[in-house]
């Protein structure tokens, strides 16, 4: 079975009660503290960092995670470079990060992200800003396009809209620098018809990696069930021929209803029968998310979240005895 290799990365979580255990401690966290976790992380075998958002845009509120001139509104975080201290400690370690475009319109939003000029005018200038302040950073590996979107039961494909906003995004991406690679993580993984069509459909996204949603934290699938779908998308990605095939993988268990309560650590007994499901399909199984389900033992950066310090020891156990078996 794989290891985890890599996470999502977070100054702040955009669903506030999902974000109860560690919201908190992000604004809290001091430079030494966000190098710690970063440490924290890296010593878990983790080497790769999604981050969620670059800015995060609520209805009546804004703000930003790296100095810009778009959202003039820094987030009250007692680390005021947070941003500049994640690429600098992902340098020294030997980290790659994926970089988020979004968001840039309200998070809860997404198609509306995706089809209008004013989001995208927007995106486009923080790409462009981002870049001109990081690029030249060792650990900035690719994008990362957040604007989530997926097929549902009536409509087994990806939509229009969502291949044209990767696209567009893309082609802006790539100008700047054609190294970076761009990875994309839609949901509804369960309801993918992965037949020629979908195959189609990959061909003419442009990405340079597609990570799944397994969907078994948000309860919308179990480690029963997974297997099937990656072992037909492999199948689907190996046709196509063009992106690899990820795994986002969640980590998570909700303290009560879903998508209204917090977000609390799984038990690795599940979390070894999802990568049981999954490994023998993907090219590489990052998860969702360190934060709000791991937590060093001792370490300066904790997110005190019940049960968080237990599944660290034993994903290190489990990483030292049973991966790659």
């Amino acid at each position: 079975m794989k290891r985890i290799e890599g996470t999502w990365f977070e100054f702040w979580h955009h669903n506030r009660p999902e974000g109860k255990y560690y919201n908190a401690a992000c604004r809290s966290f001091t430079e030494a503290q966000w190098r710690a976790l970063l440490q924290d992380i890296h010593t878990a075998g983790m080497d790769t960092l999604v981050l969620t958002a670059s800015s995060m845009v609520y209805e009546d509120s804004a703000e930003s995670y790296f100095p810009t001139d778009i959202y003039d509104n820094p987030p009250d975080m007692v680390c005021k470079n947070a941003m500049d201290v994640l690429m600098d400690e992902a340098d020294r370690l030997g980290m790659r990060i994926f970089v988020s475009c979004g968001w840039y319109g309200v998070w809860t939003q997404t198609v509306n992200n995706m089809r209008s000029e004013e989001v995208t005018t927007r995106a486009f200038r923080a790409i462009d800003q981002l870049y001109a302040r990081y690029g030249a950073h060792p650990s900035f590996y690719g994008w990362y396009l957040p604007d989530e979107t997926g097929p549902y039961p009536a409509y087994p494909y990806f939509g229009d809209v969502f291949i044209d906003y990767v696209n567009r995004y893309a082609a802006h991406l790539r100008a700047l620098d054609p190294s970076k690679l761009v990875l994309v993580a839609p949901y509804g993984t369960k309801y993918i018809k992965a037949d020629d069509k979908f195959v189609d459909q990959l061909r003419r996204l442009d990405a340079d990696i597609v990570a799944y949603q397994d969907e078994v934290g948000v309860r919308k699938s179990t480690p029963a069930e997974t297997g099937a779908y990656y072992r037909a998308l492999r199948a689907a990605h190996d046709k196509a021929g063009r992106s690899k095939i990820w795994a986002d993988m969640e980590v998570f268990e909700f303290e009560g209803e879903v998508y209204r309560s917090a977000l609390t650590p799984a038990s690795m007994e599940r979390i070894r029968a999802q990568l049981a499901a999954i490994s023998p399909y993907v090219d590489k199984v990052l998860i969702y998310c360190y934060q709000c389900a791991f937590s060093r033992p001792g370490t300066i950066a904790p997110f005190r979240c019940e049960g968080a310090e237990k599944l660290y020891n034993d994903y290190l156990q489990y990483a030292r005895n049973e991966a790659d078996e």
